[in-house]
């Protein structure tokens, strides 16, 4: 029976301190997913995986919060963004597909992959007054804060000696 621990995970350190033949198993998963984390087919060939994961930067301001994602070759159709009063969630889906065509040879790759990604919210957003809008494989979520949120914030003084 083959038992494979998450890294980092509670069940696994527990396992760990309590048997030393699950830390040596966990050490071993450990060498093999860094020895063999690229994906391959039987060929040898570096296949991309299905899932992509676009990078995304969260700013704040004192009346709202900005998040932005960059997405290239997803469309406004592929998203879907949903606000709840603790968290946000970007999901998509990016299709892209290029063909050529020649005397010798005709070539069609197709690429595929989806994401989701959710960010919890601090307290006090107005989920009701988002908004998106994507340009030029940008996507800009604007989600403000309520006034009661705005208008409890309060400066701390910094003492010096």
């Amino acid at each position: 029976m083959a038992l494979h621990l998450k890294k980092d995970s509670q069940l696994a350190r527990r396992h760990e301190q309590e048997n030393p033949f699950f830390a040596l198993q966990h050490r071993m998963n450990r060498i093999f997913d860094e020895f063999l984390g690229e994906p391959f087919n039987l060929f040898g060939w570096r296949e991309e995986p299905s899932m992509f994961t676009p990078p995304m930067n969260i700013s704040e301001t004192d009346k709202e919060i900005i998040i932005t994602a960059d997405l290239p070759g997803v469309e406004e159709k592929d998203l879907e963004i949903t606000v709840t009063k603790d968290d946000v969630t970007i999901k998509g889906e990016k299709k892209q597909e290029t063909e050529e065509k020649n005397k010798q040879y005709h070539r069609v790759e197709r690429s595929y992959g989806s994401f989701t990604r959710t960010f919890a919210l601090p307290q006090g957003v107005d989920e009701s007054k988002v908004s998106a809008e994507l340009k030029k494989g940008v996507l800009k979520l604007t989600i403000p804060k309520s006034p009661e949120a705005v208008a409890e914030r309060k400066k701390v003084q910094i003492k010096t000696d």
